[in-house]
């Protein structure tokens, strides 16, 4: 058997292998550990943190969907000290990375977060800029190539830990958001976030989500995604973590050709609890099976 490397570098932190958790969808792991050996991921990405603890919107905020789901949590979180003293430890367990998704509602509160989980031992951020911005009126920072710079320089002052920049889709051209993240600071881009969308129940005549629209997840949003992440890798020279609708290490594969350093796996684990091991798992098969010692070797080589 050929020795194949499965480890990658993002922004200077070694992973053992390409695969992590979508935010949001694995919690801080412990609903996962009775299911999968989490010392078998490269990274955990842990649920959305926020300097304070967040409620989260009104219910029903998640409805099922041909292809996948919505929902409209709203960042339901206890907040980072909570975080700090609990989730921390329990993921310090394991031999797997600690990715940390920051979520606020200002740029005061992203720096107050990003300040406080500096000193805490964690490995990187995830900035999440697809929160809306209270005092711009609700607009998502990840919207507007010059509030995503801004948002992303300004939390790169107090953030001593790599800090990926997650895209939202929500956009005519991703490239352009990638690039003012780029100019900003960030060391690394995740995308994509959830598409927007909606359900009506008809006898109701109600839109099903009390928030009425949600995040788009799942297998249907895969195609995007991978074009997205292939725009994204042409145009800018950072690292990508790649997700959406990640079900399988082949729409793994698919995703590291299209220019992906890193894949996330976030819906799937509604459907299949050990979607991400098995991802782990296929990959290294994959690569034995068609003679692949690393993956640099076929990543972004779709021209």
């Amino acid at each position: 058997m050929s020795s194949i490397n499965t480890a990658v570098n993002i922004a200077g932190v070694e992973m053992k292998n390409p695969v992590t958790t979508a935010s949001g969808t694995f919690g801080s792991g412990r609903e996962f550990a009775e299911f999968v050996d989490i010392n078998m991921l490269g990274a955990v990405t842990v649920k959305g943190v926020a300097d304070k603890p967040w409620k989260g919107n009104n219910t029903p905020r998640i409805a099922e969907t041909y292809g996948g789901m919505l929902n409209s949590v709203g960042l339901q979180n206890p907040g980072a000290e909570y975080f700090i003293e609990n989730d921390i430890p329990f993921l310090r367990q394991f031999d797997t990375k600690i990715i940390v998704n920051l979520c606020g509602h200002s740029i005061e509160e992203y720096c107050s977060v990003a300040q406080r989980m500096s000193e805490a031992d964690v490995d990187m951020f995830e900035l999440n800029i697809s929160c809306p911005n209270v005092s711009a009126g609700g607009i998502t920072f990840g919207t507007d190539p010059k509030m995503a710079e801004k948002v992303v320089s300004e939390v790169k002052k107090y953030a001593k830990k790599p800090m990926i920049v997650k895209l939202t889709p929500n956009v005519t051209d991703i490239t352009e958001i990638a690039l003012a993240a780029e100019a900003g600071g960030a060391d690394a881009l995740s995308l994509i976030n959830t598409l927007l969308g909606m359900r009506i129940d008809i006898n109701k005549r109600k839109p099903i989500l009390a928030n009425k629209v949600g995040g788009f997840s799942g297998p249907a949003i895969k195609p995007v995604a991978v074009r997205m992440v292939y725009q994204v890798s042409k145009a800018t020279n950072l690292p990508i973590i790649g997700m959406g609708g990640i079900s399988s290490w082949q729409d793994a594969i698919e995703f590291i050709m299209a220019g992906a350093t890193g894949v996330a796996v976030g819906t799937a684990n509604f459907t299949n609890p050990l979607a991400t091991v098995e991802i782990v798992k296929g990959i290294e098969e994959y690569m034995q099976a068609n003679g692949i010692n690393n993956l640099a070797e076929i990543r972004g080589i779709i021209e």
